[in-house]
């Protein structure tokens, strides 16, 4: 089992579901949690729906090295 804490959110991850539904119990008795369910979505960070994506080649030659452009430079960069 692990828990993660941040602020106000906790995360808990376990292979083990009753003793992740007592650990639960345990902590709504001293701390009066509410259980959100699955995680979608914790520091900015959510499910996005690209789990179904398949995998493409890299679209950048392998072992590439950045060379100096050459040309005039921007007269006004804005």
């Amino acid at each position: 089992m692990a828990l993660l804490v941040y602020v106000d959110d906790i995360v808990l991850a376990s292979n083990n579901a009753r003793a992740s539904q007592a650990f639960k119990t345990y902590l709504d008795t001293c701390f009066s949690i509410k259980d959100l369910g699955s995680l979608k979505y914790f520091l900015g960070i959510d499910e996005c729906g690209l789990l179904g994506a398949k995998p493409v080649n890299f679209p950048i030659e392998g072992n590439h090295t950045l060379a100096a452009a050459i040309g005039r430079l921007l007269n006004d960069a804005t």
